[in-house]
């Protein structure tokens, strides 16, 4: 089979989403709108040669990052004279002079790679191999789209629709979807004769076509359903795509065994395994995953977050750059924050703060504490209202507590501390040196019981208000 390059198309400024950020770079579910172009023309071609120009940087950026160098490339349109410009600029990089070239818009999210296939196929026909093909769809109100203009069945042109010159072909309700496979000799040689001669003194790449049916090549179209049409120009378009995106991903994921309620919020990068629930109001981003049998509760935020086998994580609880361990409890109003790494039936309940803390298998802290810097035991338990005291205003430094340790409630720990294993804190205790093994720490001021002296005490303050 040839080698079929991919060119997206990826290089408008998208002035109409008024913003600084180029339009291919604004997120649908998580992702910015090029990766889904990308990814899909990577399913089904040997390379990808994306052209940019409006925030080049960011762009090019992303792409090296998310794609890693996976057969995807970039080259830059210096100027901004049109679709057929920027197609030529990506033609130009195609090695070689044999091979086929796909060229899609790459604003254009909803597109997937057997849509692309569906393109492809006519030039692999036995009977009427080569040529051109193109995407086209049928649509109840075409207006501002480009019209398929036929004679009989042959296709002769697509007309932009501020170029229309009558009625007639305004009532076109078959428009062009953007997606074009054709040689690259062909390509080439129809993008070097394109001319401005159109309202907008631009050069159109859909005038390729009429340059192949002029030159007697078989054109041929294929018909996709409209949303892969759904392109995005403004803020309201993208939400409405990115809608149309989360529910896709909701209905693959609810097939493959994963019950998501309505309301919830996925990104395209989270994974849920089977037998996995989320519920409604729980927002999961990056690349967090959920295994089988685990629960994300009511309101929760998850942010590249591993949720292991059964683990339960309670309403309204945040996490960020977090391991939850096999059957572990979170919540609710729990905070996980970046570091957090938690064992397997571990305990972090209500009000509880994490940060860079590490507790092991069924260590417990219930109530009310801030955990920063941590390394807690197997089996430690962690009273109400504890504090690492993690931080000296200079340098972070880190708390252990080992194996089988009690904590009491309202206890401070001034890092760096070891308690050791099966100690005792003692309720409202400061510790400040380290805790031998099975050793009790207590540290209070002794409490004085003035007999009467509340009286006095209160006639004092009010006097001090007059």
């Amino acid at each position: 089979m040839e080698k079929t390059t991919a060119i997206v198309l990826a290089a408008g400024q998208g002035t109409r989403m008024k913003s600084s950020v180029p339009k291919v770079m604004h997120p649908i579910c998580g992702l910015p709108i090029v990766h889904f172009g990308v990814q899909a023309a990577l399913e089904v071609c040997d390379e990808v040669i994306v052209v940019v120009g409006s925030g080049r940087m960011l762009v090019q950026e992303y792409l090296e990052r998310a794609f890693n160098g996976a057969r995807v490339r970039t080259v830059v349109q210096e100027h901004q004279r049109g679709t057929g410009d920027a197609a030529r600029v990506g033609v130009l990089a195609v090695a070689g002079q044999s091979g086929r070239v796909l060229v899609m818009n790459g604003d254009v999210p909803l597109v997937r790679s057997e849509d692309l296939r569906r393109v492809v196929r006519p030039l692999d026909d036995k009977e009427s191999p080569g040529g051109l093909a193109f995407a086209t769809c049928v649509v109840e109100d075409p207006t501002g789209y480009g019209r398929v203009l036929r004679k009989g069945d042959r296709v002769v042109e697509i007309r932009e629709h501020g170029d229309l010159r009558s009625d007639e072909e305004r009532a076109v309700l078959e428009i062009n979807a953007g997606i074009y496979v054709a040689s690259a000799a062909l390509f080439r040689a129809a993008l070097a004769a394109l001319l401005p001669d159109n309202v907008q003194g631009e050069l159109y790449l859909t005038d390729a076509v009429a340059f192949a049916s002029d030159a007697g090549e078989r054109v041929a179209t294929v018909n996709l359903s409209s949303d892969v049409l759904a392109g995005v120009n403004d803020r309201d378009q993208l939400s409405r795509v990115e809608e149309t995106m989360h529910k896709r991903l909701v209905r693959t994921l609810r097939l493959a065994g994963a019950t998501v309620r309505d309301g919830a919020r996925l990104e395209a990068s989270v994974v849920l395994e089977p037998d996995t629930t989320i519920e409604s109001g729980a927002v999961l981003r990056g690349a967090t995953r959920v295994e089988r049998g685990a629960s994300i509760d009511v309101g929760c935020v998850l942010t590249n977050v591993v949720v292991g086998p059964e683990a339960v994580v309670r309403p309204y609880s945040v996490a960020t750059d977090s391991r939850i361990g096999a059957r572990a409890q979170v919540g609710p109003f729990a905070h996980l924050r970046p570091g957090t790494e938690l064992g397997e039936e571990v305990h972090v309940g209500n009000f509880v703060e994490t940060k860079k803390t590490r507790m092991d298998r069924k260590a417990k802290a219930n109530h009310l504490s801030y955990l920063g810097d941590g390394v807690i035991g197997e089996g430690a338990n962690i009273g109400a209202g504890t504090i690492f005291c993690n931080y000296d205003g200079v340098q972070k430094h880190t708390t252990t507590i080992e194996s089988g340790a009690f904590i009491g409630s309202d206890s401070q720990l001034v890092a760096p501390v070891t308690v050791g294993a099966n100690a005792y804190v003692a309720t409202g205790t400061t510790v400040t040196r380290d805790v031998p093994s099975e050793a009790l720490a207590i540290a209070r001021v002794r409490q004085e019981n003035k007999e009467g002296y509340a009286q006095k005490l209160f006639a004092r303050l009010k006097a001090g208000k007059k």
